[in-house]
């Protein structure tokens, strides 16, 4: 007597699709997602500011010498220092604010 098929749960389609999908991309026929972060610009950031190297790195309490490394090319912020610095270009008050609260 053929097996009836049982009901499957939400996660079970939800894995089955997700199992898909990897298949789909392993075999090339669908590239997974992508996001892109752009770095931000230290030195523009900084320059819009009208500080130099030095009172940056005191005003938003980062290193001035990671602060150069990362204007000259020679390395890149961090995961977490790229949204530090997007929150210091679009709100530089906002993070003074804080760090002044404490």
């Amino acid at each position: 007597m053929p097996r009836k098929p049982s009901k499957r749960s939400a996660l079970g389609l939800e894995l089955e699709a997700a199992m898909r999908e990897v298949l789909d991309h392993v075999t090339g026929e669908s590239p997974l997602p992508v996001q892109v972060v752009p770095t931000p610009d230290v030195a523009t950031i900084r320059k819009e500011l009208g500080l130099s190297r030095d009172k940056f790195a005191e005003r938003f309490d980062l290193d001035a010498r990671a602060i150069q490394e990362w204007e000259q090319g020679r390395r890149k912020p961090d995961r977490a220092a790229r949204a530090y610095l997007r929150v210091i270009q679009r709100n530089p008050q906002a993070v003074e604010d804080a760090l002044r609260a404490e």
